[in-house]
């Protein structure tokens, strides 16, 4: 197998991972002479070498855009640089094993506090209330109008309700801060993904323009070999 010498490392590759400096994006190129000053155009680097440049230019890129590189960020540069996925890093954890008893239990009560059972119950609930001290306890009601100890319940009731709804809705933000996050996460990889891809297309372009040079240089040869053979 035919192999080269690498300008950057001076190690050995296939010559299929061969990279001419010529071929290189500017931006790139930048990044190279800035850690190997001596690494010209007439020099070539390997393609692994060269995704490692790309990657540290996105990571200065993002440092540029956005500040300094927090968590989100990193994780993002890490899953591209070891060809990694983020599912694994960003798959939704059981609810039941992060959650305590009182958090469950404030779902369950928001739940069922925010359904068309509870207000047809607590509905029937206030008529029976109400239709026992009016109709059928008439002359000894043990909650006579205005209703006071009803009013009581009710305050009791909504009283409690109310900061267990709270607990479950603060539970719920979190949730959806953290479907945010991941939501960036995976949208940052995206573009990054597709800015490497506009390179590594580039690049593609540019080599095969060349040899395509290379072949009509050669086919012209030939032709005007064959021309002065028939002279």
């Amino acid at each position: 197998m035919k192999t080269f010498i690498s300008d950057l490392s001076k190690r050995e590759f296939s010559d299929r991972e061969r990279i001419t400096a010529k071929s290189i994006r500017p931006s790139i190129l930048y990044e190279i002479q800035k850690e190997h000053p001596e690494f010209t155009q007439t020099c070539a680097l390997a393609v692994s070498e060269l995704n490692r440049f790309r990657q540290k230019y996105i990571a200065n890129y993002l440092a540029q855009e956005i500040g300094e590189l927090d968590e989100l960020e990193k994780t993002v540069l890490s899953s591209l640089q070891n060809h990694k996925t983020l599912t694994d890093k960003i798959g939704e954890p059981d609810a039941d094993e992060k959650t305590t008893i009182g958090q469950r239990l404030a779902d369950r009560v928001a739940s069922f506090g925010g359904s068309w059972t509870f207000i047809i119950l607590f509905g029937f609930f206030l008529f029976c209330w109400i239709g026992m001290n009016v109709f059928v306890l008439t002359t000894k009601p043990f909650d006579p109008y205005p209703f006071i100890l009803l009013n009581l319940i009710l305050s009791c009731i909504a009283a409690m309700q109310a900061p267990v709804i709270m607990m479950s809705q603060n539970r719920q933000d979190e949730k959806d801060r953290e479907r945010a996050k991941k939501d960036y996460m995976t949208n940052l990889k995206s573009e990054l993904e597709i800015r490497m891809l506009h390179e590594k297309i580039d690049h593609l372009i540019m080599n095969q323009q060349h040899e395509l040079l290379e072949i009509q240089k050669v086919q012209i040869e030939m032709m005007n070999d064959i021309l002065r053979k028939i002279k």
